[in-house]
C-alpha cells in the first residue's frame, strides 16, 4: 500500500499584506517535515495550482479571501464547489482555485480530495506584513491544516 501523498499549497503574495497568509502557513507546515506531505507556495494562477497538486491524494489550499461584510482573521474550511456559489467572499486573485478545478477536471489533473482553508483578509494593498487579526489567525490556520492532515491519516507530528 502506498503512503498517502498530501500537498499543502499556500496561495498568495507576501508583498500584498494579508495575501501572505497562505505562504506563511505553508512555510510553517513545511518546517514540521511531516512524512508524505509537500508544502509549497503558488500565486493562485490555475496552471500553477494544477502543477502543485499533481498526483496528490489530498490537496489543502490556504488562501486569503475578501468578504462583505468582513471579519478579518476568521477561518473557513470549505471546498471549491461550496465557494463557487458564494457571492460574499472571493479570492484575492483575479483567477484562482475555482478556475483551476474545471481545467483540472478536463485534463484529469485533480487531487482525490481538495480542501480550502480560507482566511478573511483586512488588507491586500502593497506592503509586507499581515494585519494584526490575520497574523493572530496564523496558528489557528496551521492547526486547521494539521487537523485535515490527521483526518486523512497523515501523522500530525514529524
Amino acid at each position: 500500500m502506498s503512503a498517502l501523498r498530501a500537498v499543502v499549497i499556500g496561495v498568495g503574495n507576501s508583498y500584498r499584506r494579508d495575501d501572505g497568509i497562505g505562504p506563511d502557513v505553508a512555510s510553517r507546515i513545511e518546517r514540521l517535515c511531516l512524512p508524505g506531505v509537500l508544502a509549497t507556495v503558488c500565486d493562485g494562477e490555475p496552471t500553477g495550482l494544477l502543477d502543485a497538486w499533481a498526483g496528490a491524494d489530498l490537496a489543502i489550499v490556504i488562501d486569503a479571501v475578501l468578504c462583505e461584510p468582513s471579519t478579518p482573521g476568521r477561518i473557513w474550511r470549505t471546498t471549491v464547489d461550496a465557494l463557487r456559489g458564494v457571492t460574499t467572499a472571493t479570492s484575492s486573485h483575479a483567477l484562482g482555485i475555482p478556475d483551476a478545478v474545471p481545467l483540472g477536471r478536463a485534463l484529469g489533473r485533480l487531487p482525490h480530495e481538495l480542501v480550502v482553508i480560507a482566511v478573511e483578509a483586512a488588507r491586500l494593498d502593497l506592503g509586507a506584513g499581515l494585519s494584526a487579526p490575520v497574523a493572530a489567525a496564523v496558528p489557528r490556520a496551521v492547526d486547521a491544516v494539521r487537523a485535515e492532515l490527521a483526518r486523512a491519516g497523515v501523522e500530525a507530528t514529524p
